[in-house]
């Protein structure tokens, strides 16, 4: 811990030959088809399921299931759609990605790390004092975090001010905006669909992580959301029900609108996908497995 403590305040730097090897495998899997993308984006997703144990392991801390469940969704649009660049996180043509659940910090860091925005090492720092790596991520502390969120409802209205900013503007970037499926029971979230639907913001994805599974119980033991394809369909938007661990179908997805109108993703998800113990089971919301747990979970992602 105490090596942690003297690195933990220093800012997040590029990693330069992660980052390289980034930009070019994203340019190539851009320009693939979603078929000769996936096994590339499926290896991806296995490396950083990996270093989302590690990283909550280390910190003693965390929110294993969601992270393991958004995954593939993570590493999809930050490799295989959106087009960023470590070495300017800020560019003004950059497309931009928003994780609304940001409670699930830990998947998006080390999705982050893999692309370059900073060394994996950095990783052991999550949820340290002083570290950058808080447990709900930080636009001005991580390099690659396009808005602060955690608190749930406030990242879907910001991805749609942003895509509305790129609409008025008449760019060409777009943005792609992660939910948790329990978050769709905050009303802020159905004025943000309103609003973008209005617009006609094509430029803008939403995509559910419909694990069906909250903190301490079903979704729909608390307030019932289906049909959420219909819902999403009344309010305007284009509605695509895809297998959220299948890489095909997510960059599938992920492509553009057809239909002039923003595209919602509903992708059907597993908490705690990947490892066969924490598989749909609402408890690993916000448990932390024990060492010889992180061993079994390795041996799992590794076969």
């Amino acid at each position: 811990m105490t090596a942690v403590l003297e690195t933990a305040s220093q800012p997040l730097r590029v990693d330069d030959a992660a980052a390289r090897t980034y930009l070019d495998q994203s340019a190539r899997l851009r320009a693939s088809s979603p078929a000769e993308a996936a096994p590339v984006l499926a290896r991806i997703s296995t490396r950083v399921r990996r270093d989302v144990l590690t990283t909550i392991q280390a910190a003693g801390m965390g929110h294993v299931g969601g992270d393991l469940s958004v995954t593939d969704l993570l590493v999809t649009a930050l490799w295989g759609r959106l087009r960023l660049d470590p070495y300017r996180p800020d560019a003004p043509t950059r497309d931009r990605f928003v994780l609304s659940k940001g409670h699930c910090a830990a998947a998006l860091y080390s999705t982050l790390a893999s692309c370059g925005f900073f060394p994996r090492t950095r990783l052991s720092e999550f949820m340290a004092p002083l570290s950058p790596l808080n447990g709900h991520p930080n636009r001005v502390k991580v390099p690659g975090v396009e808005t602060n969120t955690g608190p749930l409802g406030h990242g879907f209205p910001v991805a749609t001010g942003c895509a509305l900013g790129a609409h008025l503007r008449g760019d060409d970037w777009r943005t792609i905006v992660v939910l948790g499926d329990g978050e769709m029971q905050e009303g802020s979230n159905w004025e943000a669909a309103m609003t973008a639907a209005h617009y006609g913001l094509a430029n803008l994805t939403a995509v559910v992580d419909r694990n069906r599974l909250q903190q301490g119980a079903r979704t729909e033991d608390t307030k019932v959301l289906e049909p959420l394809d219909h819902k999403w369909a009344a309010f305007g938007w284009e509605v695509r029900v895809i297998d959220g661990h299948d890489h095909r179908q997510i960059a599938g997805a992920y492509g553009p609108s057809t239909t002039g109108r923003p595209v919602a993703v509903i992708a059907k998800t597993v908490k705690g996908k990947g490892v066969s113990f924490m598989e749909d089971r609402v408890e690993w919301h916000h448990k932390v497995p024990t060492d010889e747990q992180v061993r079994l979970a390795l041996e799992e992602l590794s076969r």
